[in-house]
C-alpha cells in the first residue's frame, strides 16, 4: 500500500510535469509562429555560444559564410528569434530536470505497481530521444517530416505522463459509475482520439504550407497568404466539423449518465471548451489574416483535446474493469 503523502507527492509532481510538456508546445508554437525555428543554427550552443549573443558586433564578421558552409544558407542575426528559439530550449531542459524527478517519485510503485515506473523510465529514455530529434530537426535546417515527427514524439510522452498519473490514481478512478454509458461510447471515444491525431497530422502540414508561404511572401501581407493555401488546409477545415460533432457528442453522453460530481464529467466539459475553443483560433486564421498570436493557441489546444480524450479513455477503462468485477 502506498502512503498516501507518498501518491499525492506523485500525482502533483506528475502534474506539473505533464503542464510543463503542455507549456514547451506552446513556446515551440511561439517559436514557429515567429519564424524563430532557426533563430539558432547550431545545437547544443547558439552561435558557437552557450548563453547567445545580443548584438551581431559578437559575432565574427564573416558568421553568414562560416554558415553557409555548414549547410545554413542567409543565415541572418536576429535577437528576438535568436533568445526565443533558446529560452525554448532552455524550457526543454527543465522539464527533463522534471522528468528525472518524476521518475524518482515513481520509485514508491515498484513493488506495488511495476508499470507506474517503468511508463517513467520510458518516458525519460523518450525526452532524451527527443532532446536529440530536436538537434536533428535543426540539422535538417527544419524539414517538414522532421518537425512533424518532433511534433507526434511529444504527443506519445504527454500519453505515457497521462497513463502513469492515471494509474497510479486508478483506485480513485475506478469508482466512476461508467454502467449507464452507451456501449458504444468506449468505440467513439477511440474514434475520436484517431481523429484529433489525424488533425493535427494534417495542421502539421498546413503549418509547413504557411511557412513557405510566408517566406515567399517575406512575412509581410498576412491577408494574402491564404489565397495561397494549398487543397490540405481545406480538408483540414473541414475536418473540424467532423471533430465538433463527435466530441460533443461524447460530452453529452458523459453530461447525461454519469454523476453530477465526476471526475470524468467534469474533464467532459473540458474537452467541450477545447474543441470550441481550437476550431475558433482555427476561424480566425482563416479570417483574419493569419494573426500570430493564434497560432500557437491553435496549436495547444489541439493537443490538449488529445490529452483530456486519452485520460478519459484511461479513467473509464479502469471504471469499467471496476463494474465487471463487481458483477461477477
Amino acid at each position: 500500500m502506498i502512503p498516501i503523502k507518498v501518491a499525492l507527492y506523485f500525482r502533483r509532481i506528475g502534474t506539473l510535469t505533464i503542464i510543463a510538456v503542455y507549456c514547451l508546445i506552446l513556446i515551440g508554437g511561439i517559436v514557429r509562429a515567429s519564424g524563430a525555428g532557426m533563430g539558432c543554427p547550431d545545437w547544443p550552443t547558439c552561435f558557437g555560444q552557450w548563453i547567445p549573443p545580443t548584438d551581431v558586433a559578437e559575432l565574427p564578421a564573416n558568421y553568414q559564410e562560416i554558415y553557409a558552409q555548414r549547410g545554413y544558407q542567409n543565415t541572418t542575426f536576429n535577437p528576438i528569434k535568436t533568445w526565443t528559439e533558446y529560452l525554448n530550449r532552455l524550457a526543454g531542459v527543465s522539464i527533463g530536470g522534471l522528468i528525472i524527478l518524476t521518475l524518482w517519485a515513481s520509485r514508491a510503485y515498484r513493488k506495488s505497481d511495476k508499470m507506474v515506473f517503468y511508463t517513467c523510465a520510458s518516458v525519460l529514455l523518450l525526452v532524451m530521444f527527443q532532446g536529440w530529434l530536436g538537434s536533428a530537426v535543426v540539422a535538417s535546417n527544419l524539414k517538414p517530416f522532421m518537425i512533424t515527427l518532433h511534433m507526434l514524439l511529444a504527443l506519445f510522452i504527454v500519453a505515457l505522463l497521462i497513463y502513469a498519473i492515471a494509474r497510479s490514481q486508478r483506485d480513485f478512478l475506478a469508482q466512476s459509475n461508467a454502467q449507464r454509458l452507451p456501449e458504444k461510447f468506449y468505440l467513439v471515444l477511440k474514434v475520436a482520439m484517431g481523429l484529433t491525431l489525424l488533425q493535427i497530422t494534417m495542421g502539421t502540414q498546413v503549418r509547413e504550407a504557411v511557412d513557405f508561404i510566408a517566406h515567399e511572401h517575406r512575412y509581410i501581407d498576412r491577408q494574402y497568404w491564404r489565397d495561397d493555401f494549398p487543397l490540405i488546409f481545406y480538408i483540414h477545415r473541414s475536418f473540424s466539423s467532423l471533430i465538433l460533432f463527435t466530441n460533443l457528442w461524447l460530452v453529452w453522453q458523459l453530461h447525461r449518465f454519469m454523476d453530477c460530481k465526476a471526475l470524468l464529467r467534469r474533464f467532459g466539459y473540458g474537452l467541450a471548451g477545447l474543441v470550441i475553443t481550437v476550431i475558433l483560433a482555427g476561424v480566425s486564421l482563416d479570417r483574419l489574416g493569419i494573426p500570430p498570436v493564434a497560432q500557437p493557441i491553435h496549436l495547444l489546444m489541439a493537443t490538449l483535446i488529445f490529452g483530456v480524450q486519452f485520460f478519459i479513455f484511461i479513467g473509464l477503462g479502469y471504471a469499467t474493469q471496476a463494474s465487471r468485477a463487481s458483477s461477477v
